[in-house]
């Protein structure tokens, strides 16, 4: 499933992933603090997200929403669109950047390293 998400529809869907069901009551309660939403603004992301495919209700009074879209998945797309974007899709590129200013660290170079020879094994 390809979803693209706005900023506002992260911090919504990191509440989701963090707790698989709420109500808007417990998903604006825990939201407002650091967005200082109302009721009306998480209605409005949660039938937006809805609309996406990306959450769902049960049905019950009150309502009960849930993520339908996996954070792994969401990842991937919003990385994949962030390297079209940035990069022309280059992977190579990012990582040159990355490199160029100096923000690997050694166990983002360890990582890196696993990752490709994991890669490797895998052609």
């Amino acid at each position: 499933m390809k979803v693209s998400l706005s900023d506002g529809e992260w911090k919504l869907m990191y509440k989701l992933w963090e707790e698989p069901s709420r109500t808007i009551a417990q998903l604006t309660a825990a939201l407002q603090p650091e967005t200082g939403w109302s009721k009306h603004t998480v209605i409005t992301m949660l039938n937006r997200l809805e609309g996406k495919g990306a959450v769902s209700h049960d049905g019950g009074t009150p309502r009960h929403y849930s993520a339908t879209l996996a954070k792994e998945d969401a990842a991937r797309a919003e990385t994949r669109s962030f390297l079209d974007k940035v990069y022309g899709g280059r992977l190579g590129l990012m990582m040159s950047a990355m490199v160029d200013s100096r923000s690997l660290t050694q166990q983002d170079i360890d990582e890196l390293a696993a990752i490709l020879e994991k890669a490797k094994e895998g052609n």
